[in-house]
């Protein structure tokens, strides 16, 4: 098991979703799927960071635009 003083000397990498939405993840590891890297690396510290400055609006951003066929 990984004591919590280990990550903070792990290199960490910034992911995000479709929906915009953000997650650390160790930097050794391939992003799960639906997720791809935005280029920030750093420590876990740093990434949490900019991952405050950057993700401003917590809601998800809809996956798909609305279908303008069923507005009225």
């Amino acid at each position: 098991m990984t004591k919590p003083d280990a990550l903070e000397s792990e290199e960490f990498v910034v992911l995000v979703n479709e929906l915009a939405q953000f997650s650390l993840w160790p930097g050794f590891r391939e992003p799960p799927a639906g997720w791809r890297a935005t280029g920030v690396a750093g420590t876990r510290e740093a990434c949490l960071a900019w991952v405050d400055a950057n993700w401003t609006d917590m809601r998800p951003k809809p996956s798909a635009p609305p279908d303008s066929s069923t507005e009225r």
